[in-house]
């Protein structure tokens, strides 16, 4: 019984201070998580901040097909160079190739009935000059005069209207051909591809695509689409200095050259997650440029971009003027 009696007060006591621990510990706070890598900070005293979009110096391009059908065989892959005209991908031409030989068989046709509408007009002629150069008209009745040169004159408009079908098969055969031409897509620029989602045996659609078939562009120099607020764009002088860091390491920076403004105000499409950020803005597009080799940056990858702008002179108050009646 007196052991009983010395446990439990020690149980207790040992209760009360693991309560007390525990609370001490609720209490503590936990230490700032660090953040990854540090925000990027502006090189310049008075600037307009924005996020920048890294692409091609030409546009990014993105290739499709004027011709929809099953893709026989992919000519590049990502990161190949190549130059205007360059075949990038061939759609399957076999039933135009097969329509082709028949057109071609149908010029040949055209060119034979010419010549034997020639043949029909010289001996037309010939039947004619036979009559009209006798030199005793009662030899000849009129009338078959007259028949022998009308069937001279329907001779000719034949073999007119025999090189008219020639000159017709000839451009069926070619508007064809110019098919079979249009099924190989070629490059449009001097470039790089960036991008390849089209394999051989799939099918390519025409139009417009979410997913483009072929993304390349022109990669010697890099530019950086830059969107300044609508509230800030008054701000903006284009011949002013900028800068550039790379998102997760404000230390891979470079400067910046102005290129153009897009004067148009577009609703705002590239969003960057910060917690002020507002989705109902617009924002003005201003395009720079840097060489390739000054970042380690790539087409797509989003920038932190500052530009320098004149600082604004503080407003002085407005003079207050004292009301009262004077007497």
């Amino acid at each position: 019984m007196k052991l009983k009696n010395r446990i439990l007060p020690g149980l207790a006591a040992l209760g009360l201070i693991v309560a007390i621990i525990v609370a001490v510990q609720a209490e503590r706070r936990p230490p700032p998580a660090q953040p990854v890598a540090q925000p990027a900070q502006a090189p310049f005293k008075s600037y307009i901040g924005g996020a920048g979009l890294v692409e091609a110096s030409s546009n990014n391009i993105d290739i499709g097909t004027g011709v929809a059908g099953i893709v026989q065989r992919v000519l590049v892959k990502v990161g190949d160079h190549v130059t205007v005209g360059t075949s990038l991908f061939q759609i399957d031409d076999r039933d135009f190739r097969a329509a082709l030989l028949v057109k071609q068989a149908n010029v040949v046709k055209a060119r034979a009935a010419v010549e034997e509408a020639k043949a029909t007009l010289e001996d037309a002629r010939s039947q004619y000059a036979l009559v009209s150069g006798a030199g005793d008209q009662r030899a000849v009745s009129l009338d078959d005069v007259q028949k022998r040169r009308n069937a001279e004159l329907l001779a000719k408009a034949r073999l007119e209207s025999a090189h008219a079908a020639v000159t017709a098969a000839e451009a069926d055969a070619k508007s064809t051909q110019i098919e079979i031409e249009r099924l190989t897509v070629r490059a449009p620029i001097d470039g790089e591809i960036m991008q390849v989602n089209i394999r051989p045996g799939e099918f390519a659609q025409a139009g417009v695509l979410t997913t483009p078939l072929i993304k390349m562009g022109n990669l010697d120099q890099l530019y950086v689409r830059v969107n300044i607020d609508e509230n800030d764009a008054w701000r903006f002088k284009p011949q002013t200095a900028a800068a550039a860091s790379l998102r997760g390491n404000r230390e891979l920076k470079t400067p910046l050259s102005f290129v153009r403004v897009e004067p148009y105000v577009t609703p705002k499409q590239s969003l960057t997650g910060a917690s002020t950020e507002r989705v109902d803005t617009r924002v003005l597009q201003v395009l720079y440029s840097f060489p390739r080799n000054a970042l380690p940056a790539f087409v797509g990858q989003q920038m932190d971009v500052f530009i320098e702008t004149p600082e604004i002179p503080p407003v002085a108050p407005a003079a207050t003027q004292a009301s009262g009646v004077t007497r």
